[in-house]
Order: C-alpha cells, then sequence, then structure tokens
C-alpha cells in the first residue's frame, strides 16, 4: 500500500476523534485522523507523526493523520489500511485462492472478505492492531461490540461448514506475538477464545512499514 505527497509533523492536540492539530512547518494545522479508537498511547503532545495530502483540495481538513512515531517504532494507524493490505497480500498468498470478495454479507454481519479456494468458501475478518505493550500487540485498544459480534458470526459460519478466519494486521514491525487485551474489553478475549475452539482460525501477520508505505510482511504468534 503506498501513500502520495507524506510530510511530516508534531503532534499537538486531539479535541474529539476525528480532528487533531499539528505543528506543520512552523503553522498550527488541522488534520483528519484516520482512526477513531482512543490512540492515547500514541497521540502524545510532541510526538511525530505523519500526514497524507487530501485528495480532495476542499476539504475543511486538508491532510489525513496516518503515522506516528512512539519511541524507536513507526506505527501506522489508518483504520483503512489493514483491509487494503490484506486485499493485496492475499490475492497472491491465501492458499488456493480463486477469487476474492470484499464486504461480503453473511448471517447478520458483513465480513471484510469471502475468498473462494479450491478448497470451499471461506469467511476473513481484518482487525487492525495498533496498541503496543512491552513488544506485544494487543486488541482491542477499546470495548467494541462489533468485534464481538463479528467473532460470533464467524464462530457460525465454522459451524456451517464454511472457512472463517480472524485476521490481525499488526501495523508495525518487530511485534513478539498478539494477544486479546482482557483488561480493556473481557467479552472480547473469551468470545475469541470461544471461537478458536469451534473452527474459527485466528492469524496475525505485522508489516514492513515507512512513512509512506505499509506491506503485510510475516506471521506473529497469537496468545490465546
Amino acid at each position: 500500500m503506498q501513500y502520495r505527497d507524506v510530510k511530516r509533523a508534531r503532534f499537538l492536540e486531539r479535541p474529539n476523534r476525528f480532528i487533531a492539530y499539528v505543528d506543520l512547518e512552523g503553522r498550527r494545522q488541522i488534520c483528519h485522523v484516520k482512526n477513531t479508537g482512543r490512540c492515547r498511547e500514541l497521540l502524545l503532545p510532541g510526538a511525530e507523526v505523519f500526514l497524507e495530502i487530501a485528495e480532495n483540495p476542499n476539504r475543511k481538513t486538508p491532510y489525513d493523520l496516518i503515522a506516528v512515531r512512539k519511541g524507536g517504532r513507526l506505527i501506522n494507524m489508518d483504520s483503512q489500511a489493514p483491509n487494503h493490505v490484506f486485499g493485496e497480500w492475499a490475492a497472491d498468498h491465501w492458499p488456493g485462492v480463486r477469487e476474492i470478495h470484499p464486504e461480503y454479507t453473511y448471517g447478520h454481519s458483513r465480513f471484510d472478505f469471502r475468498i473462494d479456494t479450491e478448497q470451499g468458501t471461506e469467511f476473513v475478518e481484518v482487525k487492525g492492531v495498533t496498541l503496543e505493550e512491552g513488544g506485544f500487540a494487543r486488541f482491542p485498544d477499546a470495548p467494541t461490540e462489533r468485534g464481538v459480534k463479528h467473532i460470533e458470526e464467524l464462530q457460525r459460519a465454522a459451524e456451517a461448514g464454511y472457512g472463517a478466519t480472524l485476521f490481525f494486521v499488526v501495523q508495525m514491525e518487530g511485534i513478539h506475538a498478539v494477544a486479546p487485551n482482557d483488561d480493556t474489553h473481557p467479552a472480547f478475549g473469551e468470545a475469541l477464545r470461544q471461537a478458536s475452539r469451534n473452527g474459527v482460525r485466528v492469524l496475525a501477520y505485522d508489516c514492513l512499514i515507512s512513512p509512506d508505505r505499509l506491506e503485510l510482511h510475516s506471521s506473529v504468534p497469537v496468545i490465546l
């Protein structure tokens, strides 16, 4: 996944989920935050951030905040990026892939992907992970009832004979493992462990990342 026209700035403040103010080349600039999660451990005053120029020149927020540096680690926090990089990767690397259908409705949920393979049909739900603690990634960073619903629907799909996978895209490099964030949302972890026992695969990959690029890289252990 390639971004265009990326600029470096310093984070100032985030008055709400959707916008932030940054110092861009000595000017206070408003930008759109492409992640509605809390991201409190990332968006700290003075943090180095990266902005992409918006495609619409008439938009009230002329930039999108897409990445932040936390210590020595660069983290992509664009919530649209995980589906994009997974789709690029799956087209070449998913076993036996024939066709990929994004945004596919099954039951009462709309999964991120339906993948038709030589073995049959598989539903995939993709979750982007930006929370890192001591070299370990955790999901979610805030309670997500929608995430629990998706897991339960994946389990029903698995019980009906379909392939079902929850796929964590870790939007950074050098992570030891991924685990559910039981401190923040224990119901998500409970649902994930139950689904894993009932036929749902749980996979995680980290990413190669630079300010203007994101690419799915290698498998990361998942601790349930």
